[in-house]
């Protein structure tokens, strides 16, 4: 048994920018990780992924990006040499190969029991990502057995799905990119499209998260959410990292060959059901990017810098055919694979505190959970809208880790 002031859980870009400020603060602790550093970004991503951000946003405390590419986009390699960088930059105290199979209460604080060793500590930082496990709509287990079915944390190129049709479910960042690439495979897609966000790769010559970073978007905070609860299930946005810089949305991916169709409601047999929500779903998401262009225009001019970004550019409205079919036969459309882009869960199944929600996430405020000593790292905007991507790992760990000095200092003198 090894006691430390602090444990973290998980070894990717929000547990070592924890790690980063408990140095700072002179807490000794300890990086628990079940595989080798960056783990999730090495073994459950697919192969052609990159950053949504472009490489100028991704930093971590005190380190950031250095190469000759500001506007590029980071592959998966390229992003865990990065993440490997700056665990050897700050000397993180990781363990690899040290998968946790329980935490428990213990009048000490915590106990944390690995694969091979156990751990006491009073406080604890769950830095294992939001990302462990697939979810999945209800009726997935409906689909026939003959068809084959894929998640994104399994998926990896074109070459695993078999010869015909495929039918890809969702029309997050994940869902476009796949559809794309499968369609440029030679495979012909149907995407099931539900609520979506849907952005343009480059607005008035910068990136768009350039900009919702510059006009203050992304730093939008958990407690100005009028509805915090769906601001954390909102869908990641239909954004792709490529040389070119090209947007992907709707519209360019019909204009490509691929068949768009409503949110998949049922399976029945052979045959899927769609929602006639449609047109719904895509007016709201134009409504939404215009509203977002129109907050960057109006920055623009109050700062005066209109000479400096030229004029304001519009987007045709997404393409809605008017008959949209609401079914479809998996058979005579000769569907052979499902990709299932309907999201992640985390995985907690090890925590036996009685502190998960019915969705099995912790329960936390600001990265603060409601049980004495534990806090939550990596969760979809935690602190801020940022928290989403690398570089919000910096404020939400900050913020927790001021929390995390505080009660250990107020816990030393108890």
């Amino acid at each position: 048994m090894r006691t430390f002031d602090c444990v973290i859980i998980g070894a990717g870009h929000s547990g070592l920018a924890a790690s980063y400020f408990l140095q700072e603060s002179g807490i000794e602790h300890i990086i628990l990780e079940r595989g080798e550093i960056a783990h999730s970004w090495r073994n459950e991503r697919w192969d052609s992924m990159c950053l949504l951000t472009p490489n100028h946003q991704v930093r971590l405390p005190g380190f950031g990006y250095s190469g000759d590419n500001p506007d590029g986009y980071f592959t998966v390699a390229e992003t865990v040499n990065f993440i490997e960088e700056y665990a050897q930059f700050i000397k993180a105290p990781v363990l690899c190969g040290q998968e946790v199979v329980s935490v428990n209460s213990t009048p000490l604080g915590f106990s944390i029991a690995t694969n091979s060793d156990e751990y006491v500590t009073p406080s604890l930082v769950v830095a294992s990502g939001a990302c462990n496990r697939p979810s999945f709509p209800p009726c997935a287990g409906k689909l026939p057995e003959s068809i084959s079915s894929f998640h994104p944390l399994d998926y990896q190129n074109p070459g695993q799905l078999p010869a015909g049709k495929v039918l890809v479910v969702g029309a997050s960042a994940t869902g476009v990119q796949l559809a794309h690439e499968i369609h440029g495979s030679g495979r012909p897609v149907i995407l099931s499209v539900a609520e979506h966000v849907r952005l343009p790769r480059v607005y008035r010559g910068r990136d768009i998260l350039w900009w919702m970073e510059t006009v203050g978007v992304l730093d939008e905070r958990y407690d100005e959410i009028d509805d915090l609860v769906r601001a954390r299930s909102i869908p990641s946005p239909q954004l792709m990292g490529t040389p070119e810089r090209s947007s992907i949305d709707l519209n360019s991916l019909s204009g490509m060959g691929v068949q768009i169709r409503g949110q998949l409601m049922d399976i029945r047999d052979q045959e899927i059901l769609f929602s006639g929500a449609l047109e719904n779903h895509c007016e709201l998401a134009d409504l939404k990017m215009n509203r977002l262009l129109r907050a960057i225009d109006e920055w623009v001019a109050e700062q005066g810098l209109d000479a400096e970004f030229g004029e304001p550019e519009d987007f045709p409205a997404t393409r809605v055919e008017g008959s949209t079919p609401l079914s479809l036969d998996l058979h005579k459309e000769n569907i052979r694979a499902v990709v299932w882009a309907t999201g992640f869960a985390p995985d907690y199944t090890w925590m036996n505190l009685p502190v998960l929600d019915r969705k099995g996430r912790i329960r936390h405020e600001a990265g603060v959970a409601d049980w004495p000593g534990l806090y939550v790292l990596g969760a979809t905007f935690l602190t801020r809208r940022k928290s989403t991507y690398i570089h919000g790992a910096e404020d939400d760990a900050r913020e927790v880790c001021e929390h995390l000095s505080a009660y250990l200092k107020k816990r030393s003198v108890a």
